[in-house]
């Protein structure tokens, strides 16, 4: 028998009241400041650290800032001091950063310090690894320890969510990368309420610390690439193209991760791992030179200034040396994140690609190789698509993201992730 067509619509989760989200404003306000200000403070101090090692010092030793002996001395004396902070410092600077990624575990304080003088060694030092995952870790150990003892009646939940969001958009500089990170971890968890109600106090927070950081540091991703007109179909099959080999490329090092954590763990202490890898990472930076030292975001600048500059040969040799340093920097102990790293691989690699073929849009050609490699490193769709956005600032770009975005997907969902479980073996 027919049933009636006329039924009630399904029912929607009701909306929160104003009352119920306008005491979480001021606290995400504060959490989005502070996590601003430790996210710039930490990068101010180890930029200052990274001038006066790669500048003044080897010039009053009179060697080269960038030659291959002072590349082999920093990076097995970062090893050697990062190590000495992970074997002494109470806490260790946390746990395996191999077994980490951006939703950060709950570390307590006596942690902090060691996590944050490592990651400033680093930072400095030269490794290829960013400051998003230590200092992501640092502040959602801080916004929890003070949340509970200034507001213990709020959720556990609320502090952590609100220091990802505060941390991520300082990183960006926006507080839409927070959003939409926060979105696509709220979809595999169960709401209370609307999805923008359940967004309203980690925007507010991702919204103050982008603001603060915009402030105080004045950020800038726009690499100033040659502008991107209308997208044309030759346009449209260079993103797929592009796309699908930086995704490849990166699941490359994926695979590979664990083995090559499993040889560093091998030698068990950390002053014995850590200036392994200096070691590892100097001979890289000989082959590759010094732009594929430190987390590359500086390194893509001088890059994209010029896109004519380099042969394809010497493109290609800048991405896989700085692929390959990634991995080494990633298993051998070094504090640090993986996104910044794989945005100069995926530039290099769109570049090498407009190299090869002139008729491929440089703007194209980085944003798409990006957006690949992102997709492969960090399984962060979101993310992925808004960072190769922001690099080249034309609108017209993202419909070709979206498109190239696909196929890049298929290659890389449900396969092994770069974040390693704590028997080494990776998670899917």
């Amino acid at each position: 028998m027919a049933q009636d067509s006329a039924q009630p619509p399904p029912p929607t989760a009701p909306t929160a009241p104003a009352r119920a989200l306008l005491p979480l404003i001021l606290p995400a306000v504060a959490v989005g400041v502070a996590a601003s200000l430790v996210f710039v403070g930490v990068s101010a101090a180890a930029e200052q650290l990274q001038h006066v090692l790669w500048g003044p010092v080897p010039d009053a030793l009179g060697v080269g800032r960038y030659s291959v002996l002072w590349m082999f001395v920093m990076l097995i004396a970062t090893g050697v001091a990062v190590g000495l902070v992970v074997w002494k410092v109470p806490g260790h600077a946390g746990p395996d950063p191999a077994c980490l990624g951006l939703d950060a575990r709950v570390l307590p304080p006596v942690v902090l310090p060691g996590l944050v003088v490592a990651t400033g060694l680093m930072l400095a030092g030269g490794p290829s690894l960013g400051p998003e995952n230590p200092i992501i870790a640092v502040n959602v150990a801080l916004a929890v320890w003070l949340g509970r003892r200034l507001l213990p009646r709020a959720a556990d939940s609320l502090w952590p969510a609100l220091a990802e969001a505060g941390t991520i958009g300082a990183l960006f500089g926006t507080p839409v990368a927070a959003a939409l990170v926060i979105s696509e971890a709220l979809a595999g968890q169960p709401m209370r309420g609307r999805l923008w109600d359940n967004l309203f106090a980690p925007l507010t927070a991702g919204a103050v610390g982008a603001l603060t950081t915009t402030l105080v540091a004045h950020p800038t991703f726009d690499l100033g690439l040659p502008p991107f007109g209308h997208p044309r179909w030759g346009d449209a099959l260079a993103a797929l193209v592009i796309a699908s080999v930086a995704a490849v490329l990166g699941m490359c090092a994926v695979y590979a991760f664990p083995y090559v954590h499993r040889a560093f763990r091998w030698l068990r202490h950390p002053m014995l791992m850590l200036p392994a890898g200096g070691a590892v990472l100097g001979a890289l930076a000989a082959v590759g030179g010094h732009l594929t030292l430190f987390k590359g975001l500086n390194e893509i600048g001088e890059l994209a200034r010029d896109p004519e500059g380099r042969s394809a040969g010497q493109f290609a040799v800048l991405t896989v040396v700085k692929l390959a340093a990634l991995l080494v920097a990633a298993s051998c102990g070094f504090r640090g994140g993986r996104i910044f790293p794989s945005v100069f691989i995926g530039a290099a690699l769109g570049l090498c690609a407009h190299a090869l073929v002139p008729a491929v849009h440089p703007s194209v050609g980085v944003a798409t190789g990006v957006l690949g490699m992102l997709l492969a490193i960090t399984r962060q769709g979101w993310v992925s698509l808004f960072t190769a956005a922001v690099l080249v600032a034309s609108p017209a770009v993202l419909a070709l993201l979206c498109i190239a975005s696909l196929p890049a997907w298929l290659l890389v969902t449900g396969r092994p992730q770069m974040q390693l479980r704590a028997d080494g073996t990776a998670i899917r």
